[in-house]
């Protein structure tokens, strides 16, 4: 049995009722749903979605908004079958190249502050806590972490 390499590509609008679905295992009251895609895309080329995909499916997705000098992470998943193996580093990565490309200096996120994972991911990828916003999700009463990284621009010496 060979193993099958995932891909990441550009997310198609016959991705969405996966999206959709993946959006409900993972987050619950806080999820997409298709028109909420639907939107999401329409917002192209402003908004970049990618997803990652192997031979059973998609594995994870990830979007962005390009601002202009802030770039801001839409939303990042990973699958649970897919989760623990890297793919949102992965997914990370390739957000802040595209926004690197297109001009960012600097990436912005929110975050529940009881996703344990996602904030382990993104402090280890340099994002700095920047404000709270309390009691952001509802329902719950869950803070909203908001994070930021600086982008390095490749091959400028400051030192």
């Amino acid at each position: 049995m060979s193993v099958v390499t995932p891909t990441v590509r550009e997310l198609h609008w016959t991705d969405l009722p996966a999206l959709a679905a993946l959006e409900r295992d993972l987050f619950a009251h806080d999820a997409w749903a298709e028109p909420t895609w639907w939107a999401e895309l329409a917002g192209r080329p402003r908004r970049d979605y990618l997803v990652l995909t192997d031979a059973e499916g998609v594995l994870g997705y990830a979007g962005l908004d390009h601002g202009g000098e802030v770039a801001d992470v839409m939303t990042i998943a990973v699958a649970p079958r897919a989760q623990c193996r890297g793919f949102g580093r992965l997914l990370l990565a390739e957000l802040e190249q595209r926004a690197q490309t297109r001009g960012a200096a600097h990436v912005i996120l929110e975050v529940r502050a009881d996703n344990v994972a996602a904030l382990g991911l993104y402090e280890r990828s340099g994002y700095a806590v920047l404000s709270t916003r309390r009691r952001y999700y509802q329902p719950g009463d869950v803070d909203a972490l908001v994070m930021r990284k600086a982008l390095q621009e490749r091959g400028v010496d400051i030192g």
